[in-house]
């Protein structure tokens, strides 16, 4: 496991705060950068059975940001980022 930042550790709470649920691309997005910025390993990952069409879509996002070389730092970056667009396009409840 990859050392969390205080940053990257509001952000994961942030997100269950939302006063709406995203979109499902955003959720996904938010899963794949979760999952490389905590530093787990996609090659360990179980490729999901023929009909978990949600595995499959929460696999897909997540190799492909393993597919763009992003580091686990980068994720970090991109999530709390991302966290924070969707508290202005959602609303926050802090």
């Amino acid at each position: 496991m990859v050392a969390q930042s205080a940053p990257f550790q509001k952000a994961i709470t942030d997100s269950k705060k939302l006063q709406a649920k995203p979109k499902d691309e955003e959720l996904l997005q938010l899963y794949a950068l979760f999952k490389t910025g905590t530093g787990e390993d996609f090659s360990k990952a179980d490729k999901p059975g023929n009909f978990d069409f949600k595995g499959k879509y929460k696999y897909n996002a997540w190799k492909k940001v393993v597919d763009h070389k992003t580091t686990a730092e980068a994720a970090k970056k991109e999530y709390v980022d991302l966290v924070e667009k969707l508290k202005v396009d959602y609303g926050f409840q802090a």
